[in-house]
């Protein structure tokens, strides 16, 4: 297992991990290409030369990092990948001192997040366009 900070040359192995998850399906190479170069920082987990787990991170290093797209390829879950990217991102030497990190997730992975010191927000209001 290898950690990796750049993943252009796993964007297919990128793009068959955003097919199976419903958040993703529907990102076209082009605009993920564009969303890799636009990242802060990018993690991957490279396992036999494939991408087997992926996460991004857009941050001003100071103040606020937000982590997106924390995705485990279905047939590697469940193995402790996802832990170790979290790690590798609140580690991380330029994200370590950030004061806040932010992710969205779907209400049954609040748990896994709250072991990493996340919390619900329960008087935020999502607003989007």
């Amino acid at each position: 297992m290898e950690i990796v900070y750049n993943v252009d040359e796993y964007i297919d192995d990128l793009m068959a991990l955003y097919k199976n998850e419903w958040w993703t399906n529907k990102r076209s190479k082009e605009e993920v290409i564009k969303m890799l170069q636009n990242s802060t920082f990018v993690f991957g987990i490279v396992e036999n030369n494939e991408l087997v787990a992926f996460s991004r991170v857009l941050s001003d290093k100071v103040y606020k990092a937000f982590i997106f797209d924390v995705i485990v390829r279905s047939d590697c879950r469940n193995i402790g990948l996802a832990k170790i990217l979290m790690e590798n991102i609140l580690n991380h030497e330029e994200l370590k001192n950030v004061k806040t990190f932010e992710l969205y997730c779907k209400e049954e992975m609040i748990g896994f997040y709250e072991k990493f010191g996340f919390e619900k927000v329960e008087d935020l209001v999502l607003l989007k366009r």
